[in-house]
């Protein structure tokens, strides 16, 4: 195939044409600007969760189930935190505090609970209404107040639940105390097992918690609306630190490597061009911005830096030869376009074998990266080189400053010296040395079977102690306060509510057969070892407890009961339909939180060991769901994060396999089509290969698990990685054909392309190291990772690819030996 009249025409391009293709690249980013008003933000747990069957019978036990936090209510909670809440002046502020909310405009308040309420109600059950209560506990005396304290605890089981776990019923005393507040909000919201994204829930809380801090007391306002909003501010908050530090390392590294105010100004331009047009595609495109999106940036930089200096650092060779402006560039754009098509190519692949995941996530942030990295193609690898002949023309004309023209890594620096030492290794044991490069590779790659894969809320939220090191930083970088980690751990700790874990099991059948409820309670007798058992049977809430609970306080529906229970166990096995029928007479009976109104879809919540693992969890509560008679799914909370935790791994092996099969199978032809030899692209392969495997083996030594960021991490090991052995392999191929040894063709490419990849390497891994600074740990994780992998991909480039390459020269010679018996290559000695 004849592709050199292709290079041939933009070389032309960029030497004879530069203005117009600075000028068009301008006009493009016109229209990309134009986008960049419509991006959206999207955080939290919620975005990987949509479409899971698991998640979607979670939607519906919520839906169905839970009237408080139904489909068009949202629920917010007001813990109280304070020496007794108990007491009347602490009682007395949570009804204030729920009254003010219940007369604020605009926070659709519909119905309040609280410990407070029950306590007023016990005193005077005619006081229903707040301002009623407040009066009533205004009147009473702190006696009167502690013995209908210790009434209600007796009488009533859901008024310790909402008391801490040192509630003492004696003294009247507790430490902490959560309030509910209903709203009434726009027919949409979900109350999915997720979190995140905006939503009129937010604006509600964020105004609820203005209003609580009005009335005094230790409150703390808790809910998924501000769940999302303090997500969005992470986001934020990350950008703010991660990017002005990237653009400071950048811009260091990059005056290091240039060493020339124009190159450097026009190399910031080309990496400024490159972020405006990958997020102008996201808003033309109407993709949101989440926190997984905040790699994209850096890696594009990454990706940007290294045909940046690549481009300049090979003109430069060129020019100090003795060519002209234009007879350089085409020199260089000749070989490098081809370079930066083959990494083109190849970094996509990477990217895109992330669009194989199921998780809505991974897919936008595959999309996104690939068609980055093909803007970055286009700006660095057209326009930059325009931009460059454009100047130097200029330069003719109007002295401009020039401090160094001189190339990184030219023969006699000390870089030169150092970068040839995979070069004496290739010369004395290539053999041996890669061997042993392998081996270790693959006691690597077993290791890294180790790795642990998660996912939870925590991955998306800040630490619950800011660093100190980030609260030193001044204004408008300082990270704000944080306040649901902090939340989250008191509610864990001082409520044993939120200590129990639980399975649930959705039930969907015709639940007035006759073996309806004998299959429920079949289903939990001998139960895994994952859950909690009383005597032989699973600890479980469900109708069946509905039913024994209103027949022992109702005499009439008692002998229901046992009129239409054929085995004396107190389950009905004989007109269910009437049975139920009966139960939902009693509006405070409970039946609404465990049966639907058509008796078709049914609840069952299994407690489980508070050690249990995620993954026995959810194992245990499939092995019940398999019991049943009727459709049943196990869902909840901990099912949905351990399925997408599976996916996650899944997504992570799928990738891994598609991105180096496909990166394989292009290096494969494209070094046919160029270079007549599709075995070099074997050769380029190696070092990534060995790189992956170190790399997933690091991520077991760092204790550092494959979550909602690392899942990518090692098909964005093979797209940046192998920027790195192309411009090895490529440079290699151009001087194998020109110089008399391999010794010399392999001296030649360390030291001219080496030193392209060195400063490309250190920008690189400082410029993406930064996302270590992000506010939240998984970010910062992933970054470590990406730029772990950098280092190592140069590493293996420029130490283990020598070797290869020298003995794919002795596989070529016995390859292309002509008939006379004579070699086509030529070998060192």
């Amino acid at each position: 195939m004849d592709y050199q009249w292709v290079i041939d025409r933009v070389d032309d391009q960029i030497a004879e044409r530069p203005g117009q293709i600075v000028l068009a690249v301008f006009l493009v980013t016109l229209v990309f600007a134009a986008g960049l008003g419509n991006i959206s933000t999207e955080a939290g747990t919620q975005q990987f969760t949509t479409g899971l069957p698991a998640e979607e019978a979670f939607q519906q036990v919520q839906e169905e189930f839970s009237p408080t936090f139904g489909a068009d209510t949202g629920s917010t909670q007001l813990i109280q935190d304070e020496q007794n809440v108990l007491s009347k002046p602490s009682l007395l502020r949570m009804l204030r505090a729920q009254e003010r909310l219940q007369e604020t405009d605009g926070l659709r308040v519909i119905e309040t609970a609280s410990a407070a309420r029950i306590v007023a109600a016990t005193i005077d059950p005619s006081a229903t209404t707040l301002e009623a209560q407040i009066r009533v506990l205004e009147r009473s005396t702190p006696g009167e107040v502690d013995r209908a304290v210790r009434a209600a605890a007796d009488r009533n089981a859901r008024f310790t639940g909402l008391l801490s776990n040192d509630f003492n019923r004696q003294d009247a005393s507790a430490s902490a105390t959560i309030g509910t507040v209903s709203h009434s909000v726009p027919a949409g919201l979900s109350s999915g097992a997720g979190v995140g994204g905006s939503s009129p829930l937010t604006t509600i809380q964020l105004r609820t918690d203005r209003v609580v801090d009005s009335v005094g007391g230790n409150f703390r306002v808790f809910g998924t609306g501000l769940f999302a909003a303090e997500f969005s501010n992470v986001i934020g908050d990350s950008l703010l630190l991660v990017v002005p530090a990237a653009v400071l390392f950048i811009v260091l590294f990059l005056v290091i490597a240039y060493r020339d105010l124009i190159d450097l100004l026009l190399g910031i331009v080309a990496l400024a061009l490159t972020i405006v047009w990958t997020f102008g595609f996201m808003g033309l495109a109407g993709i949101a911005f989440s926190q997984f999106l905040i790699a994209v940036p850096p890696l594009l930089l990454a990706v940007g830096i290294d045909f940046g200096i690549h481009a300049i650092n090979r003109y430069r060779e060129e020019r100090e030869a003795g060519a002209d402006i234009e007879t350089g560039m085409r020199i260089t754009t000749d070989q490098l376009l081809v370079a930066f098509f083959i990494v083109t190519g190849t970094t996509v692949i990477g990217f895109l074998a992330n669009l194989s995941s199921q998780l809505a996530p991974i897919k936008d942030f595959g999309l996104v990266a690939a068609i980055g990295i093909l803007f970055t193609f286009v700006i660095f690898g057209i326009y930059l080189p325009a931009s460059k002949v454009f100047v130097d023309r200029l330069s003719r004309r109007y002295p401009l400053p020039v401090i160094s023209q001189k190339p990184l890594g030219s023969e006699g620096s000390l870089l030169g010296r150092v970068l040839t030492g995979g070069v004496s290794i290739a010369r004395v044991a290539p053999a041996v040395f890669l061997v042993l490069v392998l081996l270790g590779s693959l006691g690597a790659g077993y290791y890294a079977t180790g790795v642990d894969t998660s996912f939870s809320q925590e991955d998306f939220l800040p630490p619950a102690d800011t660093p100190d090191y980030l609260q030193q930083l001044p204004e408008p970088f300082a990270p704000g306060d944080y306040s649901i980690v902090a939340t989250l751990d008191f509610l864990e700790e001082r409520f044993a509510q939120s200590q129990q874990s639980s399975v649930t099991v959705y039930v969907e059948g015709p639940l007035t057969s006759d073996h309806a409820l004998e299959s429920i309670h079949r289903a939990g007798q001998n139960p895994p070892d994952a859950m909690i058992t009383d005597g032989r049977d699973a600890e479980a809430e469900s109708v069946i407890d509905v039913i024994e609970s209103r027949a022992a306080s109702d005499p009439e529906f008692r002998q229901l009961v046992e009129r239409n229970d054929r085995n004396d166990n107190g389950i009905p096995d004989d007109n269910l339909h009437r049975v139920y029928d009966a139960l939902r007479s009693a509006p405070d009976a409970g039946a609404d939180a465990y049966l639907t109104e058509d008796y078709r879809s049914t609840r069952v919540v299994y407690s489980v060991e508070s050690d249990a693992s995620q993954s026995a969890v959810v194992a245990a509560g499939r092995t019940v769901a398999d019991r049943y008679r009727f459709t049943a799914i196990a869902t909840g909370q901990t099912v949905v994060f351990q399925v997408i935790s599976d996916l996650i791994f899944e997504s992570a092996i799928l990738s891994l396999a598609i991105a180096l099969s496909a990166s394989a199978l292009f290096l494969l032809l494209v070094y046919h089509v160029l270079e007549g030899r599709a075995s070099l692209g074997v050769a380029n392969l190696v070092p990534i290969v060995v790189t992956v495997a170190v790399l997933a083996g690091s991520m077991r030594v760092f204790g550092i698990a494959f979550n909602a960021f690392t899942a990518t991490i090692l098909a964005i090991t093979i797209g940046l990685g192998v920027d790195y052995s192309v411009h090895v392999t490529h440079r290699f191929a151009d001087e194998y054909r020109e110089q008399e040894t391999v010794d010399a063709a392999l001296l030649r490419t360390v030291r001219g392309t080496g030193g392209a990849l060195t400063g490309s390497m250190f920008t690189t891994v400082f410029g993406i190291g930064v996302l270590v600074l992000a506010v939240f740990p998984a970010i910062g994780n992933f970054g470590l990772l990406t730029a772990l992998s950098v280092l190592l991909s140069y590493l293996a480039s420029l130490l283990v690819l020598p070797s290869v390459l020298m003995l794919w020269t002795r596989y070529d010679r016995w390859a292309h030996r002509d008939r006379s018996g004579t070699t086509a290559v030529r070998l060192a000695g």
